[in-house]
């Protein structure tokens, strides 16, 4: 993912989930079974962590490749929507906690406790309303490691081929609390952070947001940066013998923001051919969606020896510059929609993950449309297609933790991908490109005119992009959205042919109205079916060569697609 990268990867044509391989240097030795609470992300919030806005979080990582170890030391500042006499954060709770500390005053052992990683502080008086609060944590220990980043959560301890640590974190499926104390919740976003990483000299180690400054003393680097709002789990620990390249873009919108690429030692010709492409995707979204959301920290890339996730404005790459037949680095791409699905726009609940995944999958089909044309969009998501499962909706209407809606073998899995990827192209075709942008750039943003400066990070949800569509199309669409994200099967059109036409009825899971018009070429010319109560009829000579849905603008069930699914899993079963 993007989000924690768990798609299945598109390359040559085909896809296959499985493929990456962990890598050199990166084993694990059998860490402990996270904490069930820990094991999860986006349980429903303390009523504690409820009642107030987290201001910002400072805090400080020293990394120890060596012992494959961490000391962290965090101070959060809250501030008090309502009176509090509690603080509740998230921690794994395999780190030993050194030191609890509110508004700078240490507290007894027993005025705090992290039985299940969940970390509950009472507070020696209570704070009112509006005012602001102050907890640090210092603790330490072997955070969890990763056996197959990014896929599951944790550290990677790696080996650069050049033989120096290389070391990453991935943390979006099991959570922030993996790495620091946080709100493991979508809606847990702190609104500042400042990140202090310290690690041995000569190691570099790239961070979100603007770059503050590098000091070194005796042995050890520390690496200041600051972000503005980050996803919890974007705030990552990437460290490695990295170079660096740097350029400057020049926004179409007139400010100018800093590209940076933090490639390992020996990977030069291969790292610049990949920043290469770096203004190409700027123009891309600037000129697609809107303004990079954080033009004023910069545009950033780390090589990872994991495969890639969306660390806002330092984002991490480990695709091994790998070209797909369309000439382009996909992962690249799919990581960067994330700064505008994902970092700008963060989805209130995991329930509404395929606002990220859907939109970011849909980016690379609409991204080949403008540099290549309609026959690699179309290629692109019938690759997509697919891969479709239809088990489980993508949307389910309530709460849902990370894995809950992640896992296949429960929930949508890929489907929030792919399914979201050719629920937009559908969208689109229905209600033109002009109120299509116009609600996604209202999703994004919250406004349908953004320039910098003139908006902020949002959370949104389903229910969300939809009043966006209503608003920017004057009608209602909302039968569109409860076949395709809130229903887990296709609709179905059912055609009939008699001696003076064709008929058509859709038939959508449950009876649900499914007005959605319909195209037919008949004889080469093409002719729309209004469908208005879910079924038509076209007159055409008995003689009439026609095609259904020429321009495959249509997300429906397909008996080909099917069998050919149930082929492909038979070939794979046997030995």
């Amino acid at each position: 993912m993007g989000r924690i990268l768990r798609l299945a990867v598109l390359g040559l044509g085909a896809f296959a989930l499985g493929a990456i391989g962990g890598p050199a240097g990166a084993t694990d030795t059998g860490p402990a079974p996270l904490a069930p609470r820990t094991a999860q992300s986006g349980l429903a919030r303390a009523p504690e962590q409820m009642a107030v806005a987290f201001e910002h979080a400072d805090l400080r990582f020293r990394v120890d490749p060596a012992r494959r170890w961490l000391d962290g030391d965090a101070k959060l500042t809250f501030r008090a929507l309502q009176p509090l006499q509690r603080l509740v954060v998230d921690l794994d709770p395999r780190y030993a906690i050194a030191a609890v500390e509110v508004d700078g005053v240490a507290l007894a052992g027993s005025a705090w406790s992290n039985p299940d990683g969940r970390l509950s502080v009472e507070l020696p008086t209570q704070v009112a309303t509006g005012r602001p609060v102050a907890l640090r944590v210092v603790y330490a220990g072997a955070p969890h490691v990763a056996t197959r980043a990014p896929w599951d959560g944790g550290f990677v301890w790696a080996t650069a081929p050049t033989g120096e640590p290389w070391i990453a974190s991935a943390v979006q499926g099991e959570g922030c609390d993996l790495l620091w104390p946080c709100i493991d919740h979508p809606q847990g976003e702190p609104a500042l952070v400042d990140e202090a990483i310290t690690v041995p000299a000569p190691l570099v180690a790239p961070g979100n947001g603007r770059f503050l400054g590098m000091e070194e003393r005796d042995g050890w680097r520390t690496y200041r940066w600051r972000a503005r709002a980050p996803d919890t789990y974007a705030i990552a620990i990437q460290a490695g013998p990295y170079e660096l390249l740097s350029a400057e873009y020049q926004s179409r919108f007139g400010n100018t923001i800093a590209l940076r690429f933090w490639h390992l030692k020996g990977n030069e010709d291969q790292a610049k051919a990949l920043f290469a492409e770096f203004p190409k995707l700027l123009e891309f979204f600037e000129g697609t969606i809107g303004p990079y959301p954080f033009a004023d920290e910069k545009m950033g890339v780390v090589e990872t020896p994991h495969l890639g996730m969306e660390h806002q404005t330092v984002n991490a790459y480990g695709n091994g510059y790998k070209l797909t037949e369309y000439g382009y680095d996909w992962l690249l791409q799919h990581e960067f929609a994330h700064e505008w699905f994902g970092n700008q726009l963060t989805n209130r609940d995991w329930d509404d993950m395929w606002l990220h995944e859907g939109f970011g999958s849909y980016m690379q089909p609409l991204y080949l449309q403008w540099l290549r044309g309609d026959r690699e969009y179309q290629a692109w998501l019938l690759s997509q297609r697919k891969t479709l499962r239809n088990k489980v909706p993508i949307v389910s209407g309530h709460g849902m933790t990370e894995d809950a809606v992640y896992n296949a073998d429960t929930g949508p899995g890929n489907d929030i991908y792919y399914k979201g990827s050719l629920l937009l192209h559908t969208l689109r075709q229905l209600i033109g490109d002009d109120a299509f942008f116009r609600a996604t750039r209202e999703l994004v943003y919250g406004r349908p005119d953004p320039a910098p400066g003139n908006f902020g990070p949002r959370y949104a949800g389903t229910r969300d992009f939809i009043d966006a569509v209503n608003r920017a199309t004057g009608r209602d669409y909302g039968w569109f959205f409860d076949v395709y994200a809130y229903s887990a099967a296709l609709p179905e059109l059912v055609a009939t042919r008699d001696a003076a036409g064709l008929s058509l009825r859709w038939q959508a899971p449950g009876g649900k109205p499914f007005p959605m018009p319909v195209e037919v070429r008949v004889d080469g010319r093409d002719a729309t079916v209004p469908m208005a109560d879910g079924r038509g009829y076209l007159a055409m000579p008995p003689t009439a060569l026609y095609t259904i849905d020429p321009h495959s603008k249509l997300l429906r069930a397909q008996p080909h697609i099917q069998a050919f699914q149930q082929w492909s899993q038979a070939q794979k079963a046997k030995p």
